[in-house]
């Protein structure tokens, strides 16, 4: 059976805010949010008001807003991160209630942590959740999440960026599947992440943080480590490519920048692993069918 996927994409069209309103109009999707009737009235005026086919501006007013998206590109639901100061709160919300179930939830959250820790650099997350909110509640818990205050009415639970780091490091998150890592590609993979910025860089630093890190000397043959050669099916298209650093990147040789969403996903899987990933437009499917080359089970790397 297939993990739960989720991915946020922070582009919101015209089609997005009609999904919005219909969500928005379920009793029982907007039982637990306090602001829904204000956020209703919003999104009508803007799309009686504003004919452009993007709404990204107006919905990022006050915080950042990311429409949720399953596997097969079918938007279920939205993320909202408001920064204040050190702190970010997050609402989350699946929309349509036949995805109730599915665990799209707690998927959605992993993401919009990433996004508030690695993006925003939030120092602690936070959630105001309405105590019979039961879904709501188990998402947040089952993602590592702490009760740090509550009413009769209101539970509000926080995680730290210490705490985060640490989950994730033990793989105790519940995120994707495990990946490796060299000791050696991590460190000059930190240093090259200090120095850059934007959505790719994101994903590549929560693929650091999240490996395993493993001796050079002793990385399986079959795992793609940086400057490994494989063979991939993207969705039905299969493809050789070199795993390489951005100076070294070339698109017409098949040398894959670490930068790029392809590169980034595959980093640390091994042979007969298959990801579901987002690259700019759509979400595809990779499979690696075999590593042709590995640079530490061919000797050739420097400690």
């Amino acid at each position: 059976m297939s993990k739960p996927f989720i991915s946020l994409c922070p582009e919101i069209t015209r089609a997005n805010a009609l999904n919005l309103m219909d969500w928005l109009e379920d009793e029982s999707v907007i039982r637990y949010l306090s602001d829904s009737r204000n956020v209703s009235r919003f999104i009508e005026q803007v799309i009686g008001r504003v004919q452009l086919p993007i709404l990204t501006h107006l919905f990022n007013q006050g915080g950042r807003f990311f429409m949720a998206y399953d596997r097969h590109d079918v938007p279920v639901g939205f993320v909202r991160l408001v920064k204040t100061g050190p702190d970010c709160e997050i609402v989350l919300v699946i929309g349509n209630r036949d995805n109730w179930g599915r665990k799209l939830g707690a998927s959605a959250l992993r993401e919009g942590m990433k996004l508030a820790f690695f993006d925003m650099r939030a120092e602690k997350i936070i959630a105001k959740i309405h105590a019979d909110n039961t879904r709501s509640l188990n998402a947040f818990l089952r993602c590592g999440f702490l009760l740090d205050s509550e009413t009769p009415t209101l539970k509000s639970f926080a995680m730290s960026s210490v705490r985060y780091l640490q989950l994730l490091r033990e793989g105790a998150a519940g995120g994707p599947s495990d990946i490796y890592i060299t000791e050696i590609d991590q460190a000059r993979l930190r240093d090259l992440v200090m120095l850059e910025q934007g959505p790719d860089v994101v994903d590549l630093e929560y693929e650091i943080e999240r490996a395993t890190v493993v001796d050079a000397r002793q990385v399986a043959r079959d795992v793609v480590t940086m400057n490994s050669r494989a063979l991939l099916h993207l969705d039905d298209e299969e493809m050789e490519v070199d795993l390489v650093y951005p100076q070294d990147a070339d698109g017409s040789a098949g040398k894959l920048s670490i930068f790029s969403g392809v590169g980034t996903a595959i980093l640390g899987y091994k042979e007969g692993d298959t990801i579901d990933w987002r690259i700019p437009g759509r979400t595809c499917r990779i499979g690696i069918e075999k590593v042709l080359y590995q640079p530490e089970a061919a000797g050739d790397f420097h400690l």
